[in-house]
C-alpha cells in the first residue's frame, strides 16, 4: 500500500494555533503531512520564506509525519512532485468552504488522483486568522492568543520582514 501523503498549502504568514490545529487532527489521518509555504504573487508576505519554514521545523520538528517546503506554481503540480494525493484544508466559516470547494473543484478537473480532505477547525480558532494576527503585529499589538510559543518567541528575538 502506497504511503498517504498530504499537502496542506498556505502562506502561513504567520502560523497561528489555528495552523497549527488543523495538523494536529491531520497527523493521524496521514502518514506525511507536508506544510507547503506557496509563492503567491498577489501576496507581500509579512514573514520571510525562512522563518516560516523555521516556525514549521521549531513546532513539528519532533515528528517525523510532518515538514516544511516552499513551492511556486499550481498546488496540483507540487503534489505530484511531492507524491502527495491528498490536499488538506482548513474551514472555519461557511464562506471558507464556499471559497474552498471552487479551488477543490478546479484541482479534480486537473488531477483527478489528488483529493482533497477538509477539516474543520476547533470554535476557539475561528477568529484566527493570518492576515488580522498580521496587522495586530504591524500596529504593536500583542498577538500572543493566536500565535504558539515558538512563534511569539521568535517575534520577541527579531521581527523578520521579507
Amino acid at each position: 500500500m502506497s504511503e498517504k501523503i498530504c499537502l496542506f498549502p498556505g502562506t502561513f504568514d504567520p502560523m497561528t494555533l489555528g495552523h497549527e490545529d488543523i495538523i494536529n487532527r491531520a497527523i493521524p489521518l496521514f502518514d506525511k503531512i507536508i506544510v507547503g509555504i506557496g509563492f503567491n504573487t498577489s501576496k507581500k508576505p509579512m514573514f520571510s520564506t525562512t522563518q516560516r519554514l523555521k516556525w514549521i521545523k521549531d513546532i513539528y520538528g519532533h515528528s517525523d509525519k510532518v515538514e516544511g517546503a516552499v513551492y511556486e506554481g499550481l498546488t496540483v503540480n507540487f503534489c505530484k512532485k511531492i507524491g502527495a494525493r491528498f490536499i488538506l484544508r482548513g474551514i472555519r466559516y461557511v464562506s471558507d468552504f464556499e471559497y474552498e470547494k471552487t479551488i477543490a473543484d478546479a484541482n479534480r478537473a486537473l488531477d483527478k488522483e489528488i483529493e482533497t480532505v477538509f477539516l474543520t477547525g476547533e470554535p476557539k480558532y475561528t477568529s484566527v486568522a493570518s492576515t488580522i494576527v498580521r496587522d495586530i503585529i504591524k500596529n504593536g499589538g500583542n498577538a500572543s492568543p493566536f500565535l504558539s510559543k515558538v512563534v511569539c518567541d521568535s517575534l520577541k528575538d527579531n521581527l523578520s520582514f521579507e
